[in-house]
Parts: C-alpha cells; sequence; structure tokens
C-alpha cells in the first residue's frame, strides 16, 4: 500500500467580489502579468442560442477591480484571455471548418476588433507578454482539423500563424497537449502519448527533456526545477517535485496538492505560468497560487 503522501497547501491569490456572483461565470484566466480575470453573462448561456450577445469582463489586481463591457461577443462559452494592451481575446474551445468567428479579439473599451479561427479542439489558450497566443490542442482536434494538428502553436493577435511544433529527436507527434506553460518569450508543453517535456525558447528551438512523470495537466518551472501537478486516477491531486538536466527529468519529492484549508481539491481548472501554478476550484470564484519563487 503506499503511503499518505504529504500535503502542500496553496495559498489565496484572487477572488471574484461578491457583487458579481450572481452572474454566470463562463470563464476566468490568469493573465502573463498575474491578473486575474472572470467573462461573465447575465444570462445562462444554455438559454441563449447562438445570438451575439454582451459579456462582462472582471479583473482583479492586488485586490483592486475593473470592469471592461464586451460588446457583441460572437464565441460561444468561450475561454477568456488578456492582452498586454488591456484588451481581450476570446476562443470557442470547439469550431467547425470554416468558422471564421472561433477568436474575437477585443480592444480595451470592449469593442470588437477582428476574428478568425486557428483550429478545433482548445485545451490551452495563453497569451504571452509580447501578445501572441499560444494554443495546446487536444485529441479530437489534432486528429480532426488541419489548423489543429501539429498540437502546439503560437498565433499573431491578427489571425498570423507564426509557429507550429513538429517532430524532433526524442519527441515524436502531439496526440494531446497535457500541460501547457507560458513565461516570458518561452513555452513548455508535456504532451501524450509519452509525456517529453518541451521547451520552446525564444528562438523557436524545441528542447526535448525525458520525462517519467505521466498524465500532468499543470507544471511549473524555476531554473532547474520544475513541478508537476495532477495525473490519473489516483495521481489527480499529486505534486511532482523534479530536477531538470540536460536531458532529462528527475523527480525528488511527491505530495498532495490541498485547498489552503487543508481540504481537496475537486474540481479544478489550472494555469500555468513560468513559476506559478494558479488552481481556481469549484465554484470557481477563486484563485489559489503555488509559486516555487
Amino acid at each position: 500500500m503506499r503511503a499518505e503522501r504529504p500535503e502542500t497547501r496553496l495559498v489565496p491569490y484572487a477572488r471574484l467580489p461578491r457583487g458579481y456572483r450572481d452572474l454566470h461565470i463562463i470563464h476566468s484566466s490568469v493573465d502573463a502579468f498575474g491578473r486575474a480575470h472572470w467573462l461573465l453573462t447575465e444570462q445562462d448561456p444554455k438559454d441563449r442560442g447562438t445570438d451575439p450577445y454582451d459579456a462582462l469582463v472582471v479583473t482583479v489586481e492586488d485586490g483592486a477591480c475593473q470592469e471592461t463591457y464586451l460588446h457583441t461577443v460572437l464565441p460561444w462559452r468561450p475561454r477568456v484571455e488578456a492582452l498586454p494592451d488591456g484588451g481581450f481575446v476570446l476562443a470557442a474551445s470547439r469550431a467547425d471548418q470554416g468558422d471564421e468567428q472561433q477568436v474575437q479579439v477585443f480592444d480595451v473599451l470592449g469593442r470588437a476588433t477582428g476574428t478568425f479561427r486557428v483550429g478545433d479542439g482548445i485545451k490551452h489558450l495563453l497569451a504571452d507578454r509580447a501578445g501572441d497566443l499560444w494554443l495546446g490542442y487536444f485529441d479530437e482536434g489534432i486528429y480532426g482539423d488541419a489548423l489543429s494538428a501539429s498540437g502546439l502553436r503560437r498565433w499573431s493577435i491578427t489571425g498570423e500563424p507564426l509557429w507550429s511544433y513538429s517532430p524532433v529527436p526524442g519527441a515524436g507527434w502531439i496526440s494531446d497537449c497535457y500541460t501547457l506553460n507560458v513565461a516570458g518569450r518561452t513555452a513548455w508543453a508535456c504532451p501524450y502519448t509519452d509525456f517529453p517535456l518541451l521547451e520552446v525558447g525564444e528562438d523557436q528551438v524545441v528542447r526535448v527533456r525525458q520525462n517519467p512523470v505521466r498524465g500532468a495537466n499543470g507544471l511549473a518551472v524555476l531554473g532547474e526545477q520544475a513541478v508537476f501537478f495532477s495525473g490519473y486516477g489516483d495521481e489527480r491531486d499529486r505534486i511532482v517535485d523534479c530536477r531538470l538536466t540536460e536531458t532529462s527529468v528527475e523527480p525528488v519529492a511527491e505530495s498532495r496538492l490541498v485547498r489552503p484549508d487543508g481540504g481537496r481539491l475537486g474540481r479544478r481548472r489550472i494555469v500555468s505560468r513560468g513559476s506559478r501554478l494558479y488552481i481556481q476550484v469549484s465554484p470557481l470564484t477563486e484563485w489559489f497560487l503555488l509559486d516555487l519563487a
């Protein structure tokens, strides 16, 4: 029988103010600058149909709150990601061929400025500090849509394809981009099926490290340290602390990630940014933090 793992406790990070909690939470994220965002609508998306609608983004930073109203939103149940200039990008995870309204960009005043398509099966959407979009895709998109087939891509905010992954020595094709971490101009990914740790540098050269940790959905990296979060079955709340060598990931210790009060996490949303793991748990009104720094 496996011994009970020691606990690693998250710390509180950002909370949606109570005055907004009668609205419907469509999505929430934490951007490259550490700002937390909630995409909210008055009407339950199940009752809304496919017509354009208005939405509200509530941004929380250092306890302060800011509102941005988005007008004539087109993607259905989209992900939200903030841009460096104060604007936002919304993207539907699923998209039919020819759906040129899958991704919609808004300026700092909430006005729509453009739409484009990036491929079906979005699993991760992260903007870097320069405003480029990193997309990691899941299997249904990878095996059903040419735009998603590489599993990992970088796009400009105007919909121009800037880079896409292709197999390199030590790592084959991506079947599912389980984990994506974007920090500065560097991206880290840990894809199914063999879970190599891929480091995509600013020069877009892919560095591969062989990795024995399977099924992680979150990743934090700081220098020669990496922490993998989650896994299959009973490993769902697992944290694996690792040392990075030139060619491999070496596990050092394991623990169980829990809420600040010691409670189990349950349903969660994960954002990986550099040394930080942001974790949001049901009812999705608060973000918690694990920071290697």
